[in-house]
């Protein structure tokens, strides 16, 4: 017999949807340095990452969130 307590998937989730949203977030940043100019690069490289770390941080935890979802009955 085991003392310990099974781990919560809402909690590993959870977790996930905050580092998804932390990513987004660093990948935006980065691409605003690399759009001013702090950071050499390509220009579109900053817009590119602007895009996808906004699209990671916006709509990609709602998605996981609806495929985790339990179904209705």
């Amino acid at each position: 017999m085991s003392t310990e307590p099974e781990a919560d998937p809402a909690q590993g989730r959870w977790i996930m949807l905050q580092l998804m949203r932390l990513g987004g977030a660093l990948l935006t940043l980065g691409g605003l340095v690399i759009i001013g100019g702090a950071i050499a690069g390509p220009p579109v490289l900053g817009y590119g990452l602007v895009a996808f770390g906004l699209f990671e941080f916006f709509v990609m935890p709602i998605m996981m969130a609806k495929r985790w979802k339990t179904p209705d009955e």
